[in-house]
């Protein structure tokens, strides 16, 4: 039995989803999510974390799109932790094995639920206004 993902979108799509369950082999394992972002979001926040690099400094420096990405993403995940609604993968620091180190297990944003995305990209719209930012395509009505 191959995987497959149903959309809980419409009555139909339950009963296939169902059906599945119902026709599973013992042992079969089912999962029941929140969707994840969708790649229009994450098309969007990548153009709008571009614009941010070329624009911005954090720390006293100019950061390449992948750093900033890191570094905007642990930002809005702090802000997100202040205001008391968490993201669903929280990042960690722990010691490295020898204690020399700190070790960061990143939050990815590829794991971001929709509403995470939208909230992200938002977050975005505050932070680059702060600072001035020229966005390179106009926001989104709405």
């Amino acid at each position: 039995m191959t995987k497959r993902i149903f959309r809980l979108v419409h009555r139909d799509a339950r009963a296939r989803a169902a059906q599945r369950c119902y026709d599973a082999p013992e042992g079969y394992m089912v999962t029941v999510q929140e969707p994840t972002k969708r790649r229009i979001q994450e098309e969007k926040y990548h153009a709008m974390v571009g614009d941010l690099s070329r624009q911005c400094e954090y720390a006293g420096r100019k950061w390449d799109a992948e750093d900033s990405k890191r570094i905007l993403i642990d930002e809005f995940a702090a802000d997100m932790r202040g205001a008391g609604t968490p993201l669903h993968n929280e990042s960690r620091i722990i010691p490295s094995q020898d204690g020399l180190r700190i070790i960061q297990l990143n939050i990815r944003s590829s794991d971001f639920y929709i509403k995470e995305a939208a909230q992200f990209i938002e977050w975005l719209y505050a932070w680059g206004a702060d600072r001035d930012v020229v966005w390179t395509e106009p926001r989104d009505p709405a």
